[in-house]
């Protein structure tokens, strides 16, 4: 089976394909990314702008027509909390599938926090043992632990960079030490609550930071290079984060942007980014995590995979192209290819069985 990942974010649409195999990984065929900037494009009451939603929808269209040049089986779209939580969600859900025949459809937090645990299981394997994952999106921190491939814990906390950014940081720069300290405090009594739920589980032997922001804070640190490829070791320290939050908070979007690790699209909400992983991490009492490489795309795929080899699909020409009725569903399926958009080739339909909300 090819599968086709349309992950919409905070600040990017991310098309990811692969062939799916029972018994074997992921075999990467293409991947495809636009930015779509709904972080910086919401305001304090939570409205998507129209100019992001056009960046949504033209994204959506392209990842359609992608989809469908590249010969996808089976597409499962979704957005993370940067729409799930938006109060013009519905018209952004509208726009999207008017234009594309794609239709929205949203996990909970948890379920994200499941899916990216399982994609890091799948990446460090049996011998990370029991393993505690932090995830910061745009709006939301998920963390999961467990000793298996199934997490025992998963969690999430309205703690996001981009929502963080929007609701507890001055909008101009120098970021003055009491609004970072008030920030701090407040996402260290959110995750000390939460982390309630961890308590009655054994210690973790490997910490893992997944997404973006952990990806690029490891940068900032000393973390290799992207071009050192995948299977470079990179951590990420507490004590040298620590170090990196006042001077984040010193410098603008724009100066902060020229620092290594740190893109554009996300210069902006790099120091709340900053302030939740280093109170994470103080909180929960890690002095080093490993970054790890797969997110919540991979665990889709890895997800879709078990499903797979549970339920081979037939493998026949006539039924090639069909999705299995006796796969129970994880994620929003669609099939191709079929006709036109609004906005130009690639437009879907849906198949209902859609067991995440739409």
């Amino acid at each position: 089976m090819r599968l086709g990942v349309l992950d919409i974010g905070s600040q990017s649409a991310h098309l990811y394909i692969a062939d799916l195999t029972p018994g074997g990984a992921p075999a990467p065929v293409t991947s495809l990314k636009r930015a779509v900037r709904l972080a910086e494009a919401t305001d304090r009451q939570g409205v998507i702008e129209q100019e992001a939603i056009k960046r949504v929808v033209a994204a959506a269209t392209e990842a359609a027509a992608a989809a469908e040049a590249h010969g996808v089986d089976t597409l499962v779209p979704f957005a993370t909390s940067a729409i799930r939580d938006a109060a013009n969600r519905p018209v952004v859900v509208a726009e999207v599938e008017d234009a594309t025949g794609i239709r929205l459809t949203f996990m909970t937090g948890e379920e994200e926090a499941r899916l990216t645990f399982l994609a890091a299981r799948g990446w460090f394997g049996w011998s990370a043992g029991e393993m505690l994952l932090l995830d910061i999106g745009g709006g939301s921190l998920e963390i999961a632990c467990g000793g298996r491939a199934e997490p025992a814990v998963a969690l999430s906390v309205p703690l996001g960079a981009g929502r963080l950014t929007r609701h507890h940081l001055p909008e101009t720069a120098p970021v003055r030490k009491r609004d970072v300290k008030a920030l701090r405090q407040f996402v260290r009594s959110v995750i000390g609550e939460t982390a309630e739920g961890l308590r009655d589980r054994p210690a973790p032997r490997t910490h893992v930071g997944a997404s973006r922001t952990f990806a690029q804070l490891a940068r900032l640190t000393g973390a290799p290079k992207a071009k050192a490829g995948p299977y470079a070791e990179r951590v990420l320290d507490r004590d040298r984060l620590a170090a990196w939050v006042p001077r984040l908070a010193a410098r603008s979007a724009a100066e902060r942007s020229r620092l290594q690790g740190i893109s554009a699209a996300r210069a902006h909400q790099s120091l709340a980014g900053a302030v939740v992983a280093e109170a994470a991490m103080d909180v929960l009492g890690i002095e080093r995590l490993r970054v790890c490489p797969w997110a919540l795309r991979e665990g889709v795929m890895l997800d879709r995979l078990r499903a797979l080899e549970t339920h081979p699909a037939p493998d026949t020409a006539d039924t090639a192209r069909e999705v299995p009725a006796a796969v129970p569903a994880s994620a929003p399926v669609m099939t191709l290819p079929a006709g036109r958009g609004r906005h130009g080739a690639g437009r879907l339909h849906t198949v209902p069985t859609v067991p995440w909300t739409s």
